[in-house]
């Protein structure tokens, strides 16, 4: 099973990064290019333990749908989004949070699988944990852009 790990440090304190990171209105920006909207579950704000959402995006030339759960959360150090219903056949997206001197340390960890056996595996290989990596990579720039600048104002207040 694929894993995907990123690390992003973010100059600005950790309660901010922790809620613009669970901010359904922070990921459609992040995910416009893909006209990623949220269409059932919770559509906008800030998702909390137990809450999901439906996202509704263009990948890999296919509209498709995908509802994730929020199973586990610890305010401002942790929260665990998991697959309701998808494409895939597993899917469990951590976000650790780590205050140090100079802001946030922001830890991904995503493991999926695919369907259709061996394939599946081929195509995680060899195309699809890239993609996923570079959409985590783009959503994680987009956290740290309003993060640092006082663009989190128009998310959070």
């Amino acid at each position: 099973m694929p894993t995907i790990h990123i690390t992003t440090v973010i100059h600005a304190p950790l309660e901010r990064v922790f809620d613009l990171s669970r901010s359904i209105t922070l990921h459609k920006r992040s995910m416009a290019h893909m006209h990623e909207e949220a269409i059932s579950g919770r559509t906008n704000g800030l998702i909390d333990l137990d809450e999901t959402v439906t996202w509704r995006a263009k990948h890999l030339g296919k509209v498709r749908q995908l509802t994730t759960r929020i199973t586990e959360m610890r305010k401002t150090e942790y929260f665990c989004d998991e697959m309701v219903t998808g494409d895939f056949t597993y899917m469990k997206h951590e976000h650790h949070f780590k205050e140090i001197g100079n802001g946030t340390v922001a830890i991904d960890i995503m493991e999926f699988g695919t369907p259709y056996g061996w394939l599946g595996r081929l195509f995680e290989k060899f195309y699809l944990h890239k993609y996923m990596t570079n959409l985590l990579t783009l959503r994680n720039k987009v956290i740290k852009d309003y993060a640092e600048t006082e663009k989190w104002r128009v998310i959070l207040d």
